[in-house]
């Protein structure tokens, strides 16, 4: 049995952060997993600019509610849907997806949680588990199931290896040139297309 396991931010949907970085102006909060490879380094940076702006939670969440899919990403993934089983496999939280998920028909998500304090500041974050992208990978492998695996940043990269076909999807060209092992597309359906082979 086949399963595929999408990245959510820059394969189905635009980059929250650089979202939320354009509409509060400021920049810093533009940095995403394409840029710094180690999730933990990342967030504490995000955490540490927001206190320093006052940004709170509902502050994310409102610049989340105005974004849609990506262009033509709705269609890929229900015909996606359609043909094979497809977790999504995501370094967001649950507390930003909600407005995302309504908008892809409901996927099934795997994130984190956010630790919110009582007057709506992000303080922290608890992650699902270590290497959680990785780490569903190897779990649904060891229940035999076959998995074909698709994201763009460096937090995708051990989910990619661990798969049973792994592709970068819309990666920068310094991901790509880091990992030329991994094949690389940027249209969806060539994604599909390689999903089709791989099923087969």
């Amino acid at each position: 049995m086949h399963v595929v396991c999408l990245d959510l931010e820059g394969v189905l949907v635009p980059e929250i952060w650089i979202n939320v970085s354009e509409i509060t102006a400021i920049p810093e909060l533009a940095v995403t997993t394409r840029d710094i490879s180690d999730y933990n380094v990342l967030m504490k940076m995000r955490i540490d600019i927001m206190a320093r702006h006052g940004l709170l939670l509902r502050d994310i969440q409102n610049v989340i509610a105005s974004m849609d899919p990506l262009e033509g990403a709705f269609d890929f993934f229900q015909t996606l849907r359609s043909k094979v089983q497809v977790i999504i496999l995501s370094d967001t939280f649950e507390e930003f997806a909600y407005p995302l998920m309504r908008k892809l028909a409901w996927p099934t998500l795997f994130c984190n949680n956010l630790v919110v304090d009582s007057g709506g500041a992000i303080t922290g974050y608890n992650l699902r588990q270590d290497n959680g992208k990785r780490e569903a990978v190897k779990a649904l492998q060891s229940i035999n199931m076959k998995v074909f695996a698709a994201g763009d940043s460096y937090n995708d990269v051990t989910m990619l290896q661990a798969a049973d076909h792994g592709v970068l999807f819309r990666s920068p060209g310094s991901i790509r040139k880091e990992f030329p092992m991994l094949p690389a597309v940027t249209e969806y359906d060539e994604l599909l297309q390689l999903v089709d082979e791989f099923t087969a």
